[in-house]
């Protein structure tokens, strides 16, 4: 049978093969990068940016980071890190500074000798937002001077210039998002971004960040100390907690592939409601899916419940084993891991999945858990009493549903079969 058409009379040869240039193809589908165009993909331009001066932070050399609204609509992102490095890269014949803002995949997160831990991992975070922003300007303090550099949609519009003195090191990002491609809003929230401001000087400790809007003349500080401990105690501000301070602890295990030690830190208390809350973090980005981290800790934390309750006699011999749902009633946890060479589902980094983090995790919370739990036995008599009540409710209800479905098989639903056969 012949296969020729009209629609296949078009050759298809390499004149049709396209190569976007530069930061085209960011610009082509800014949905694979940036998450969205909508509201949630403007504010995660922010977060892109805020998250390489966290990564600065992690490695030891940021203290203080600043997001600024400014009036005319722009966002501005500082910090008093190391600053981008500006001198001319050895292989690609331009500034180091250009380089990272303008080529996909160029970054210091590749190799280990930059950043031993961060969340940027790609080389696309920076570069991103530069390709969906109407300019973008960097400016770098360090080697006593101040080092600007301009663009415009990811094409450099103004080469690096020195613009002044400096005695300060640090990196200064601002950036106008772009109409053509936030086409439903570009209007920054102050609240939407101090919530993820807070989250992350809650995982940074000592780390100040603030968020100042020019326009209503608003600003936040966040400034934490004890860290994810505060955290729990924040989420929990207008609950009644079983016991008085969160249950904290930290430990670290070297990874199965050789690169280095995995952090796990865990806080976490209970309270007298019905749900809970579990939030995640690898290298202090938020994986909202969870990820192996996640289920590591919630492995050992029901099998130490159920291990101690049968030890101590709080949940006898004959009564069913408690479940994940029930030692998570009322249960608020905030996990975080510092990961060498950390793997995520996606540029947006919604679910962590490097498996030896289960292991290691398990490993940690259960030792770390079972020692607390020994030499703390009222705090653990609460937190048993609380899931053993929930696992009984569970069994309770659905001997009520058994007992409701075996009363309409023997009544109506029976009756209504055999009027049928007649």
């Amino acid at each position: 049978m012949s296969t020729d058409s009209p629609d296949n009379e078009e050759n298809y040869d390499s004149s049709m093969i396209q190569k976007l240039e530069g930061l085209e193809g960011v610009r082509k589908r800014p949905d694979m990068y940036i998450g969205d165009t909508n509201e949630r993909g403007l504010h995660h331009c922010v977060f892109e940016i805020v998250d390489n001066s966290i990564d600065e932070a992690l490695a030891g050399h940021c203290n203080e980071i600043k997001v600024i609204l400014n009036v005319d609509g722009s966002c501005s992102i500082q910090d008093d890190g190391r600053g981008i490095p500006v001198d001319m890269h050895p292989k690609y014949n331009m500034p180091a500074l250009e380089l990272v803002l303008t080529n996909l995949h160029a970054g210091g997160k590749f190799g280990k000798g930059a950043y031993q831990v961060s969340g940027g991992l790609h080389g696309v975070g920076a570069k991103c937002v530069n390709a969906v922003s109407v300019w973008f300007i960097a400016e770098v303090r360090r080697e006593g001077k101040v080092h600007q550099m301009e663009f415009s949609r990811g094409i450099t519009t103004e080469k690096l210039k020195v613009a002044g003195d400096s005695d300060t090191t640090g990196t200064k990002i601002t950036f106008m998002p772009d109409d053509e491609i936030f086409t439903e809003t570009r209007e920054f929230k102050f609240d939407l971004l101090a919530k993820r401001l807070r989250e992350l000087a809650f995982l940074n400790p000592g780390v100040k960040i603030s968020l100042q809007e020019d326009k209503n003349n608003q600003k936040e500080e966040f400034l934490f100390e004890n860290g994810i401990s505060e955290y729990v105690t924040y989420l929990n501000q207008n609950k009644t907690c079983l016991i008085e301070e969160p249950i904290y602890f930290t430990g670290e295990a070297e990874a199965e592939t050789g690169n280095g030690n995995i952090v796990t830190e865990v806080a976490f208390t209970y309270n007298d409601s019905f749900s809970d809350q579990l939030y995640a973090y690898a290298n202090s980005i938020h994986n909202i899916e969870g990820g192996t981290h996640l289920s590591g800790f919630r492995t050992a934390l029901t099998r130490v419940i159920n291990n101690y309750a049968r030890q101590n006699d709080l949940l006898k011999e004959k009564e069913i084993s408690l479940t994940g749902d029930d030692v998570r009633e009322g249960l608020t946890a905030v996990i975080s891991v510092k990961v060498p060479e950390p793997r995520f589902e996606g540029q947006t980094k919604t679910k962590l999945s490097n498996r030896e983090v289960d292991g290691i995790v398990q490993k940690i919370v259960g030792e770390k858990m079972k020692h607390h739990f020994e030499i703390n036995p009222d705090q653990a008599k609460s937190i048993i009493e609380k899931v053993v009540n929930a696992a009984r409710a569970r069994e309770a209800a659905r001997k009520a549903r058994e007992t409701v479905r075996k009363g309409a098989l023997s009544g109506g639903g029976v009756a209504w079969k055999t009027s049928r056969l007649f």
